[in-house]
């Protein structure tokens, strides 16, 4: 079907469309299993992304065609135990050893990691320069001096793998940077501000998962002598879920037509992301106490919207994170 390459052109094996495309791909995948939804975001946006923007030809026939198809998928070294949201301050080290790259350090909360063939890391390369002198990486999967941590056992998104990735003098060779040297950090928050498009999608997909449970269940579930879809309180309820859902449908759809155009959108898309994923955490709250009890346990779906809503808060980006990117954004449009 393409959903794992929506962006690469049919040259390299995808599928050719634009990011409204994805975005629309990654919201119905996610209404239906968000756990599949980040494996489909991850390597979109965060493996084949950058790669195909950064990358010379050769990386891109290399290290994206054969991630095309889903056969293989890739993953994104940048989070590291001491740094979350300080993607500047990595601890993980790439010096130059004759043709040789050699990395040493561990990457933290990636996503796919077990079912990876290949990674981006980030690592820096001369610590004098802080973030300009981070570089990226690509790294096949297995590979000697690579290896992983134990599977985390998460709240939600349960059926995608995440783990910690550990070097130890890994080698690769001199041609495995992406861009050049030193534009790591570049690369890295170029990279995050279209995969908050993509995240932003997940959580409007696990939302909209949690509005139709609790409607469904509205119709069909009596009290009083009436379904209780009858009741103020519960369409009060609903008509809430619907309006946030909505209005992160349409700021994430922004974004990615500001980006499909080339226009600057790192400010749309904190924002997509922001509402959209607490929009999902809101939604998936408010189903369960339509359902009550029900929405409690394992029978209905509604307990895992709630347990899959609450990452998209987290990664990519925390809504900190977003909250002061769209007010830096915000104040720069202000300056005199």
């Amino acid at each position: 079907m393409g959903v794992m390459a929506i962006e690469v052109p049919e040259e390299l094996g995808g599928a050719g469309m634009d990011y409204l495309a994805y975005s629309l791909a990654m919201e119905e995948i996610s209404r239906g299993c968000a756990s599949t939804g980040v494996v489909v975001s991850v390597n979109n946006s965060l493996y084949i992304g950058p790669i195909l923007k950064f990358g010379s030809e050769e990386q891109k026939r290399q290290w994206i065609t054969p991630f095309t198809t889903g056969e293989k998928v890739g993953c994104f070294g940048l989070s590291e135990p001491g740094n979350g949201s300080d993607a500047g301050a990595a601890s993980t080290t790439a010096r130059q050893e004759g043709d040789e790259w050699v990395l040493n350090g561990t990457k933290a909360w990636i996503t796919n990691s077990w079912d990876a063939s290949a990674t981006i890391v980030f690592a820096t390369t001369d610590k004098k320069l802080k973030h300009k002198g981070i570089s990226a990486f690509l790294i096949p999967m297995p590979h000697p001096g690579l290896s992983l941590g134990k599977k985390e056992d998460k709240l939600g998104i349960r059926a995608s793998s995440t783990a910690n990735i550990i070097l130890e003098n890994c080698r690769i060779p001199l041609d495995n940077i992406l861009g050049s040297s030193g534009a790591g950090f570049k690369i890295a928050m170029q990279t995050l501000d279209s995969g908050r498009i993509g995240v932003a999608s997940q959580a409007l997909g696990i939302g909209q998962a949690a509005l139709d449970c609790a409607a469904h269940y509205a119709h069909q579930r009596s009290a009083f002598g009436a379904p209780i879809s009858k009741l103020q309180a519960i369409q009060f309820k609903l008509a809430d879920m619907a309006v946030a859902l909505e209005s992160a449908r349409l700021l994430i759809w922004k974004a990615a037509l500001l980006r499909d155009a080339k226009k600057p959108f790192t400010k749309e898309a904190a924002m997509a992301k922001l509402s959209a994923s607490e929009a999902a955490t809101f939604c998936s709250h408010q189903a369960i106490q339509v359902l009550g009890g029900m929405g409690y346990v394992t029978d209905m779906p509604a307990e895992r919207h709630y347990r899959d809503a609450r990452i998209t808060e987290i990664y990519e980006g925390t809504s900190e994170i977003q909250r002061l990117v769209i007010a830096g954004q915000l104040l720069k449009e202000y300056q005199l």
